[in-house]
């Protein structure tokens, strides 16, 4: 736990939502995404900060268990129009138990993932990869400094599809989904371009940029087969959750090193996928390449 000099070196709500809205502008977000302080007091006091990928109920156990102040949530909890709050509905149970207990709500997403460093920044990270540059870069409020959507980068070192997959299983944070990878699982991959959150929007992007392949998460059937018979980038597909989980590690460290305050990170897997059954009869790729030599 940090240790605070006194109560007036506790920072609060107002000014860590200045510093992390410095950091990462509202107005970087797309158009129709909604970021910045969802609930709280601007006066109220932060001694402890929780980031999370999602507020969800048991996001919200957690932070409320390490008494947290103020929670950090990559993901909108209002991001659609909403008549009401009753309690008897999802959002209203979250909203009316952090107002009870007095946490403060704030959203970066869209602004985040726009950053730079951001989200996709923590991914390449968490993956060696170097000369990073936007996949899509920024227009408008954003343009410049290397600020866009998603990343493109070197490997360390080329892998085939098979092994850059089995790589980026043991260095994302672990779900039961794992990462599955279109292609031919021998291709050799060096430069690899790489999205937080779902991406298939960019598949055009990762072609246009080069990419040998490309990792996000939520790819769909339709755009992936169509993408590989256009002779695409092989695709690497990981759960949304674990593709944004390590830019919380970012947060809270730029947070710790701006302010006197507790700031811990939720490794709660909140990816809704728990259980995964392999097929009878199907081999990984390397086990073809063992009974097939």
């Amino acid at each position: 736990m940090a240790v605070v000099a006194d109560l007036d070196s506790i920072p609060t709500v107002r000014q860590v939502v200045g510093a992390l809205d410095a950091r990462y502008p509202r107005a970087w977000a797309e158009s129709w995404d909604r970021v910045g302080l969802v609930l709280g007091e601007f006066d109220h006091p932060v001694a402890r900060v929780l980031c999370v990928v999602d507020c969800v109920p048991e996001t919200v156990d957690e932070a409320l268990g390490a008494g947290a102040d103020l929670i950090i949530a990559h993901h909108p909890l209002l991001l659609k129009p909403v008549s009401s709050i009753a309690p008897d509905t999802f959002k209203g149970r979250i909203v009316h138990r952090l107002i009870r207990a007095g946490v403060a709500l704030y959203t970066a997403h869209t602004n985040a993932d726009t950053a730079n460093p951001g989200v996709s920044d923590a991914l390449a990270a968490r993956l060696d990869l170097t000369d990073l540059r936007p996949l899509v870069p920024a227009e408008g409020a954003a343009a410049g400094e290397g600020r866009g959507l998603g990343r493109i980068g070197e490997l360390r070192e080329a892998l085939p599809l098979g092994e850059l997959a089995a790589f980026a299983a043991a260095r994302l944070p672990a779900t039961r989904g794992g990462v599955r990878a279109a292609g031919d699982p021998s291709l050799l991959v060096r430069t690899l371009a790489v999205c937080g959150g779902a991406g298939d929007s960019f598949l055009s992007a990762a072609a246009r940029a080069g990419a040998d392949a490309y990792l996000c998460a939520d790819l769909r059937h339709h755009p992936v087969s169509e993408h590989l018979a256009d002779d695409g980038p092989a695709l690497l597909d990981v759960a949304h959750w674990a593709s944004e989980r390590p830019w919380l590690d970012d947060v809270a460290a730029r947070l710790r090193a701006e302010f006197p305050v507790d700031v811990l990170v939720s490794d709660l897997d909140t990816d809704p996928w728990t259980v995964h059954a392999a097929s009878a009869g199907v081999h990984s790729a390397s086990d073809e390449k063992e009974t097939h030599p």
